[in-house]
């Protein structure tokens, strides 16, 4: 048995996170994940735990953060969902308040919920997942949560995620209300660098419609993906393939004047310059700073053009 520490702790003194959520994993991909829903203050702070390599952790109702961490500590050593959950719950004096759901890189899934939480409680376990929530409307929240996860297996596990937590509140959601919402993903392998660990780090801290916002911010994060594969290919000299993730990201947000200006860059840089400069004219009637930023690019490498064709942009 591995001795953890922080698992026993007053009840009296710990955070509300009346709540509903969902630990899965992708068997396709191998990445695994916790989305969360509450009315209650950044709930993504206390309940939502990952480590790649290792699995994912949920811990709510009256939350002992602890079960994240020690949780992710005894499966990152080797033991089951199963066998880490019961070790830690049987440690701690308040385990009638908790309600956890612990998912391993295997798949395995384990889940407690209290007999003092609040109704409706309950939790269901499936293949790859577990689905768990306390202080709902009705009784309805968690059986839709499992038949979302399970009716959207042709999605990303992120956008599995969110239906779910889509299907929750439309069934009833948290008799209080909403609040924040927050989303992680982990991928299947351990890594050697701690920013590497979350592939989505998402979080809603306070919000009148946390899950939609959320649902922005996922296809948000997908667009700036984009964005950073051009990066690489602009740092590789691949202006091809800069060109085609800055498009794609561009048509996933229109508006965005940062992806049409690095689009524009890409252009330039690739011998089509005359195609740039209206996108570099539209660019700076909407914000002139970007003009400025184009003298600043020479110097880093990152716009090889010669002083005359810089003239051209700036002149617009």
């Amino acid at each position: 048995m591995i001795k953890v520490q922080g698992q026993n702790a007053n009840t009296n003194k710990e955070a509300f996170a009346h709540t509903f959520s969902i630990v899965a994993k992708d068997p396709r991909t191998g990445e695994m994940a916790v989305a969360v829903q509450s009315h209650w203050f950044s709930v993504g702070s206390l309940v939502s735990w990952g480590k790649s390599g290792v699995g994912v952790v949920a811990t709510q109702s009256f939350v002992n953060p602890a079960y994240g961490p020690n949780g992710l500590k005894l499966m990152g050593s080797g033991m089951s969902a199963k066998d880490a959950l019961k070790e830690l719950v049987d440690q701690d004096e308040g385990r009638d308040y908790r309600q956890i759901a612990f998912l391993d890189v295997k798949g395995n899934v384990a889940a407690y919920t209290g007999k003092l939480c609040v109704e409706a409680a309950s939790h269901i376990e499936g293949d790859n997942f577990s689905v768990q929530a306390n202080m709902m409307l009705n009784n309805k929240v968690v059986p839709a949560m499992a038949e979302a996860f399970k009716a959207n297996e042709n999605l990303l596990l992120a956008e599995r995620m969110v239906e779910v937590l889509k299907a929750a509140q439309s069934a009833g959601g948290d008799i209080r209300g909403k609040q924040s919402a927050a989303l992680i993903v982990v991928g299947p392998k351990k890594v050697e660098n701690p920013w590497e660990e979350k592939k989505i780090d998402l979080r809603v801290d306070d919000h009148q419609n946390p899950i939609l916002e959320l649902e922005r911010l996922l296809k948000t994060a997908r667009a700036y993906e984009h964005m950073n594969k051009g990066d690489l290919a602009v740092e590789k000299g691949d202006i091809d393939m800069a060109l085609e993730e800055y498009g794609t990201a561009e048509e996933m947000f229109p508006d965005n004047l940062e992806m049409k200006f690095w689009k524009a860059v890409a252009m330039a840089n690739s011998d089509r310059l005359d195609e740039a400069l209206p996108v570099f004219a539209q660019i700076f009637e909407q914000d002139d700073n970007w003009r400025e930023m184009i003298t600043r690019l020479p110097k880093a490498g990152l716009l090889n053009l010669s002083d005359e064709e810089i003239d051209q942009i700036t002149d617009l």
